[in-house]
Formats: structure tokens, sequence, C-alpha cells
């Protein structure tokens, strides 16, 4: 990949960041488990331009299952990539596989999937599966599923339906593939159900908040989100990060390292963020680097991120809609698949290349 681009991509979680957002009388949060306050959104960042929305979900918190929004979201935006997060600690991998292609092939090759895990006691309880799991076992299980998951990608070659109507033949067999995977956590013969999608690998999404996240992230995400308190601290910690890329055998060029950057845009935004926290009874402390105050300050802000080597960002509202309402115009990319539009490469299907077959 060449001239890599500066992406701006946006998280959109409940009615915003700050958890007193709901109070505000434009938050909507009435009509927050509609499909309606979601497609508005979405198709307001689709409209700016926006690269990516990463649709935000949790079994510890009251939602929407964010591959659904994506899913009814695919038919009427047009460019924006949908990232839905789907946990992995309680979900099979192989639908996960079959939830993210499905949503490539309904968004004409416009999905990712943003992995992350469901710690704690009370999220292992509500399934009653298993016990709760360390940090470091909920990585190792998630390095497998997603390893499961882009074997299930791939266990269909490109051309495997022929559809030859004379032989009866819809597929050739010699072209889908078992993944027999064995692992600690997954044991998974395969192949998919599901052809292989429009973008071959839809692009795999990872935070970067843990050592163990990272070292999950260095050897299989295409984008990596990261949190600072600084933009120079940003810098080092992408640095630190594409330098384990590098380690994997993998090329740099090819993941992108996007910070999150909380935001709350207005020429009033100071004494809204200060009724904000009067609700909450505290300041809040923001989460990364933030913006409160006018659209000028957050292109400034967003130069100096591009300067000091940064990928993109993440853009946080601490309030919506209106941080969508506030949203930078960007150039819109060209074509037809996210993976184009970012200039990555379309993966070629390994077992074409290792040449296994059921």
């Amino acid at each position: 990949m060449s001239d890599k681009l500066f992406l701006t991509a946006i998280e959109l979680k409940g009615t915003g960041a700050h958890p007193q957002a709901w109070r505000r009388p434009d938050s909507r949060a009435e009509d927050l488990f509609t499909a309606g306050f979601w497609i508005d959104q979405l198709q307001a960042a689709d409209r700016a331009g926006i690269d990516l929305a990463f649709l935000g979900d949790s079994f510890a918190t009251r939602t929407l299952e964010a591959a659904a929004i994506a899913a009814r979201a695919a038919a009427v935006t047009e460019k924006i990539g949908l990232v839905p997060t789907i946990t992995v600690t309680h979900t099979e991998p192989f639908h996960i596989s079959k939830q993210i292609a499905s949503l490539d092939f309904a968004s004409h090759g416009r999905a990712g999937w943003q992995v992350e895990v469901s710690p704690g006691a009370e999220q292992a309880a509500l399934f009653g599966r298993k016990a709760e799991q360390d940090n470091g076992s909920l990585w190792r299980e998630a390095d497998e599923a997603i390893e499961v998951v882009t074997r299930l990608w791939d266990s269909w070659e490109d051309d495997a339906e022929i559809r030859d109507v004379e032989s009866g033949r819809f597929i050739d067999r010699d072209k889908l593939h078992y993944i027999d995977f064995e692992g600690e956590n997954f044991s998974v013969k395969g192949p998919s159900i599901t052809p292989r999608s429009p973008q071959g690998k839809p692009l795999v999404v990872i935070r970067g908040d843990s050592a163990e996240s990272v070292s999950v992230a260095a050897a299989r995400a295409d984008i990596v989100r990261i949190v600072a308190d600084t933009v120079e601290e940003a810098a080092t910690t992408a640095a630190r990060i594409r330098r384990a890329v590098v380690a994997e055998g993998r090329d740099p060029a090819e993941v992108f390292v996007l910070l999150d950057v909380e935001t709350l845009v207005s020429d009033s935004a100071a004494e809204e963020l200060a009724q904000l926290d009067n609700w909450a009874g505290h300041v809040r402390a923001a989460g990364s680097v933030s913006h409160v105050g006018d659209l000028a300050g957050l292109h400034l802000l967003l130069g100096s991120i591009e300067a000091a080597g940064l990928d993109g960002v993440t853009l946080v509202p601490l309030a919506l809609p209106s941080g969508v309402a506030a949203l930078p115009a960007t150039d819109t990319r060209s074509g037809s698949t996210l993976r184009e539009r970012l200039g990555l490469t379309r993966p070629v299907n390994r077992f074409a290349l290792e040449g296994r077959s059921l």
C-alpha cells in the first residue's frame, strides 16, 4: 500500500460518551431503541464523508445489537464503513463469521468487525457456561476466535459458485475447504455456509488498551484503536504498535493506528460540558485526547495528530446526535469496497494457495 490515507472514524454508542448525555433536550434518548435513531446518525456521518462508523455493543449495557443496526443501515448508506462490535467471549466464531460476511454482502463490501472481550463475573453469569476469565485468558480465546473466523471467510474460494444449470452443479466442491481448526477453546471443522464476501476479508478492528490486546492486534488487526492523554503519547504508542506489527512479520503500512478523540463541538461547548458534569455531580475525566470547542479548533487538532504520524482518528462525541451534526466534512474516497477506499489490498484466499479441498 502506498500514500497511506489519514482516516476519520466515529464511534456511535448510546446517547454519547458522557454518561449524562441522555439528559440533554436534543439527545433523542426516547428513540434510542429504534432503528430510526441509528439510521439518522449513520446517514449524517455518511454524508460528511466519514470513513468508518464503529458501533458499540456489550453484554454489560442495555443496547440494540450492533450487527443488526449495521445490517439495517447497509441499504440506506453509500460509502461509510460499517463496523459493529461483536464480543467473542460468549459468542461462537462460526456465527460471527456468518454475521460479518452477510453484512459485507448486504453493504456491497463495506463491513468490518470490532473485536472485544467480555470481562467480569456479571457478564459470565448472564450465560452460565463458564467462569469469569482473566484478561490473558480472554485475549487468548479472542486470538483463536479471530483465526477461526478468518479461516471460515476463506473456506470458499472466490469462484466456488459455478451455477452450472446443465450439469446441476451449483458449487465446485474442489473450491470449498475444511478449516480443521483445533485449539484451546474451539474445535471447528467448517466450511462456512456463506460464500467468500466482496472484500474477501472484512476489516478486523481491535482496541489496543492492554498488553494482551495489543499482542493480538499486532498479529491480526487491520485497524488498531488507541487512547492517550496527549498527541505526543499517542505517537509513542503508535510507534510501539508498529514495531509489534513488524515483529509479527507484517507490513505496518497495511495497519492503521487510530487515536480516539472525545469531542463536544459548538460555540458554547464549554458551557454544555459544564452542564453535563453538573448533572453528574463531578467533573468527568476525559478518556483520551479531547476537543471541547468550535469546529475550527477541531480541524487544528486533527492537523496536529496527522503531523505527529498517526494514521487517523476516531471521533467519540460526548453527546449524540449533536456530535454527529457537528462532524467535520472529509474527502470522499474512491473505490467500490471499504478495502479499496482505504488503500488496503484484497487478501488472497489462503486455501487456494495451499490447494486443499473437501
